[in-house]
């Protein structure tokens, strides 16, 4: 440095002087970049072709007009932290010998910090996969990043990583990301990027509220999307069904006094701040156009002295149901209701008369058709 500073010296001396000889070449001023960076610096580089063992001379004039030399810089390239307008010649060693001097080149400062920049190699981020973030801070370099994570736009940033120097990193939650770089002692902070959502992807499922495997015209049902992950949260909710121009979007889908139009495949989605779904598999809803008919058996049709009979109650090929059971007298009598909603397919009687049943499920109640009767006799 001593070296550079009496040669500095020695070149000044020189210069002004008033002996030295004006070479016909002119030097041209490059910048890498014409705004300094908060924090940063800009690289300027004298060019002379054609011209060796040379020294430089740098200028600085500043907005008021006033301009001087910068000392203690005398190489062809140098690195600068103030804005102003720079020029630059050079001498030729051992010699009288000065180039023209530069046109003007004007370097600006930057007005405030320097934002950091959040990228994402996806928005989506995929059951059990992970997403790759990338945090940089355009135009400058020797930068270290923090990173930070929000549950949701209300609630406060958890501090995931803490001057890292690798500018970027590997996430496997969804949720709203930014970053921002630091450097130097002490550390000199960049603004915190912009946001960037991050959504991961959870399934969705659409089931039927009661596991029912055949459905009859007439029926109330209601479908369920299921959401694997997914509780505690608020979601919206999306459909595509057979026979509507408007879903719901809730959870449910009740249909009412369903039809054979209802038919076919049902499918949801739904999403939640950073949390989403893919639609879901197809649930295939097949309705059958006929009304079912209970069936009723009896064990015996005679009840012995001081016996019982057992009589059973079914609907073939589904299940879900509950049972009514009515007696007459006889065949012209009027049906009583014995017993109604029953779980129990199965009753045992003592008495004679002429029994049938009838099943029942859903709510409202939809009824199957009425058994045929069952004449008991007793001994």
């Amino acid at each position: 440095m001593m070296g550079h500073t009496l040669l500095g010296l020695f070149l000044l001396t020189t210069l002004f002087s008033g002996n030295a000889e004006e070479l016909n070449v002119k030097a041209t001023l490059r910048a890498d970049r014409t705004t300094i960076p908060a924090g940063g610096s800009v690289t300027l580089t004298c060019d002379l072709k054609d011209l060796t063992d040379l020294v430089y001379q740098w200028f600085r004039e500043t907005s008021s007009g006033n301009k001087s030399t910068i000392e203690d810089q005398f190489a062809r390239g140098i690195s600068i932290s103030k804005g102003g307008i720079y020029t630059c010649r050079g001498w030729k060693k051992n010699t009288d010998l000065i180039t023209t001097e530069s046109d003007p080149v004007t370097i600006h400062e930057t007005a405030g910090k320097p934002r950091a920049t959040l990228t994402a190699q996806s928005s989506i981020l995929p059951a059990g996969g992970s997403v790759t973030l990338s945090c940089s801070v355009e135009g400058s370099a020797g930068w270290k990043f923090d990173w930070f994570r929000r549950d949701s736009q209300f609630s406060g940033a958890q501090k995931i990583g803490a001057g890292t120097s690798e500018h970027t990193i590997s996430i496997s939650e969804g949720g709203i990301y930014y970053c921002r770089g630091g450097r130097g002692d002490p550390v000199f902070s960049t603004e915190d990027s912009a946001p960037v959502t991050i959504q991961k992807q959870v399934l969705a499922a659409v089931k039927l509220q009661h596991s029912w495997s055949q459905i009859f015209t007439g029926e109330t049902i209601t479908l369920r999307c299921e959401i694997q992950g997914g509780e505690g949260k608020v979601w919206k909710y999306e459909w595509t069904a057979p026979n509507t121009n408007s879903p719901p979007t809730s959870s449910e889908y009740r249909i009412s006094r369903v039809s054979v139009s209802h038919s076919g495949d049902y499918r949801c989605r739904g999403s939640s701040d950073y949390l989403l779904t893919g639609w879901s598999d197809a649930f295939r809803l097949t309705v059958s156009s006929s009304k079912p008919r209970a069936t009723l058996t009896a064990h015996s049709s005679v009840i012995p002295a001081g016996g019982s009979v057992t009589l059973s109650c079914s609907v073939e090929g589904s299940a879900g149901w509950k049972f009514d059971w009515f007696r007459r007298d006889s065949v012209s009598s009027k049906a009583q209701l014995m017993r109604g909603n029953e779980a129990n397919r199965v009753i045992s009687v003592s008495q004679g008369g002429l029994y049938h049943c009838r099943g029942g499920r859903g709510d409202p109640v939809y009824y199957t058709e009425d058994s045929a009767p069952v004449t008991i006799h007793k001994q």
